[in-house]
């Protein structure tokens, strides 16, 4: 399938911060360790080795077997790679998302793809080490609106579920059958269908369905929300508690982002911590009086105490998205993570704290991003004269442009407008010379007659647009398609929308993409 990349900045839907960044402007150079060349993986690596203990790696290798046993069927590349993370020579590509319903928007796909293929890539360069696809599940979010919808065919299937305020992981399936398996295509691919029928929870749910799609590239799904895992935590809980380290360097982060002309993506807390109460809920933790507060809830401790609380109970503490990714980069031989546009803008509030706890920040590379055309689409733009990379352009543009392909012409009456105004210019003249009353009343009758002539030209353009009303009504139609709301498909369509009838999508997908490229990915079907 022919696939090709054009600039980021040419499609118009990526912040100047982004293009800087990509652009390696010296102003953000500060913000980040290294940029995401083939060439930089060299010393990532050997940094990452250095300081990445034996101890957290057998803690990783022990945890993801214990949190895939429930799996009946684990395929062979995804045991190979667990086994590959035992060995000192084995590294972390990561990408996080939240555990969106069957997906959520193109974007999910795209992340883990990204992640797919760059291990690959990184295997071919760098071949005495091996490099593991890792997908880090957001699943202790309590943001239920954000995930409980995806939109397939133009529809949108929302699930309504109860109990929701706490890690959305944790969430039962109560209802998602009846609400949304129900309502979707009988030819649905098998794992979407499975995923979530054999599934109790939403986490357990979506490893299902990741592995459903990614199982035979080797993706690794890992579950943060993990009372081991959180051991690794204890010393950050602990310094956050006393003297908030992670709140002061973002602050500076952000003053100096602004002295440089950008916005910080996120706000800080002196506090960047929840706490997974007991009934479910994940609750901001807050200083209070000297005290460590749980908001909404009767807990109140000391500082000391608040220590002796996640020394004693780690799990019960949970990072937000200022200490997520260092709590990331604690548990993992990691050496780049894939995110977004708003995430690679969050990571640059960052370097500070990796630098106070003396923890390798990895290289940040944006996803790839893509416009996926179809069979049909493709049919119907060659039959407009147009080309993808002019649909990015806006819709009264295009009209323009097909209506020159088409023979229509282009209706003005500007001109005749100028000789009118010109007319009246002599008109009022004379009216000045013999009788400045009426003035005014050549003003007035310029303005009516100006008046006849814009409507008169409206309808002489609607005439025109009517002899190519299909060839515009197509138009229309597919830049609604390819471009949902005026914005990326990748942030509107689920995935669902390509794989029910183009079932290699994936594959073709991961071949296309280039990800240290960095530039915008065009699939079209021929």
């Amino acid at each position: 399938m022919p696939a090709r990349c054009i600039p980021y900045g040419t499609t118009g839907s990526f912040s100047a911060f982004l293009l800087d960044y990509l652009a390696q402007k010296p102003e953000l150079q500060a913000f980040y360790h290294r940029f995401p060349t083939l060439e930089a993986f060299a010393e990532q690596l050997q940094e990452k080795q250095a300081a990445y203990s034996p101890e957290a790696r057998q803690r990783l290798v022990d945890t993801l077997k214990r949190q895939y046993a429930g799996l009946a069927d684990v395929p062979a590349p995804v045991a190979a790679n667990i086994d590959l993370l035992a060995k000192d020579t084995t590294f972390t590509i990561t990408t996080g998302h939240q555990l969106n319903l069957f997906t959520g928007p193109l974007y999910f796909v795209y992340k883990i793809a990204t992640a797919l293929k760059l291990c690959r890539q990184l295997k071919e360069a760098y071949p005495q080490y091996d490099f593991v696809p890792l997908y880090w599940m957001a699943s202790e979010d309590h943001d239920f609106a954000e995930i409980n919808h995806f939109h397939l065919f133009g529809k949108r299937h929302e699930w309504q579920a109860e109990g929701v305020g706490g890690p959305v992981g944790r969430l039962p399936l109560a209802g998602l059958a009846e609400q949304v398996l129900s309502q979707l295509p009988a030819d649905l691919p098998a794992g979407f269908r499975e995923a979530y029928e054999q599934s109790t929870t939403l986490g357990e749910a979506t490893r299902r369905l990741t592995t459903a799609l990614f199982g035979q590239y080797g993706l690794v799904s890992l579950e943060p929300d993990d009372a081991e895992l959180k051991k690794a935590l204890v010393p950050v809980l602990t310094q956050e508690l006393q003297s908030q380290p992670a709140y002061h360097a973002v602050q500076q982060a952000n003053a100096q982002l602004e002295a440089a002309g950008y916005k910080p993506q996120v706000y800080t807390r002196p506090l960047n911590l929840f706490y997974l109460a007991a009934d479910s809920r994940r609750e901001r933790l807050e200083m209070e009086g000297g005290h460590v507060v749980v908001r909404n809830t009767d807990l109140r401790w000391t500082t000391a105490e608040a220590i002796a609380q996640a020394e004693a109970q780690p799990e019960n503490f949970s990072p937000n998205v200022v200490l997520r990714p260092l709590y990331q980069e604690l548990v993992l031989p990691n050496l780049c993570y894939i995110g977004g546009g708003a995430e690679v803008a969050y990571w640059f509030q960052l370097k500070g704290v990796f630098d106070h706890y003396h923890v390798p920040m990895p290289l940040v590379l944006l996803r790839n991003s893509a416009l996926y055309v179809g069979r049909t689409h493709t049919g119907k733009l060659r039959k407009l004269g147009l080309t993808v990379d002019e649909l990015f352009r806006p819709l009264p543009e295009l009209k323009k442009q097909v209506a020159a392909t088409l023979g229509q012409e282009d209706v003005s009456l500007a001109e005749q407008q100028q000789q009118l105004a010109a007319a009246f210019a002599q008109v009022t003249e004379l009216a000045q010379r013999l009788d400045p009353t009426l003035v005014k009343t050549v003003a007035a009758e310029q303005q009516k007659i100006s008046g006849i002539v814009s409507g008169l030209e409206k309808r002489l353009s609607k005439a025109a647009e009517a002899k190519h009303e299909t060839a515009y009504s197509q138009l229309t139609g597919l830049k609604d398609k390819l471009f949902p709301d005026g914005g990326l498909q990748e942030r509107t369509d689920n995935v669902l929308s390509i794989l029910i009838n183009n079932p290699a999508f994936i594959d073709q997908l991961i071949e296309a993409f280039d990800p240290l490229a960095l530039q915008f990915t065009i699939i079209e079907e021929e």
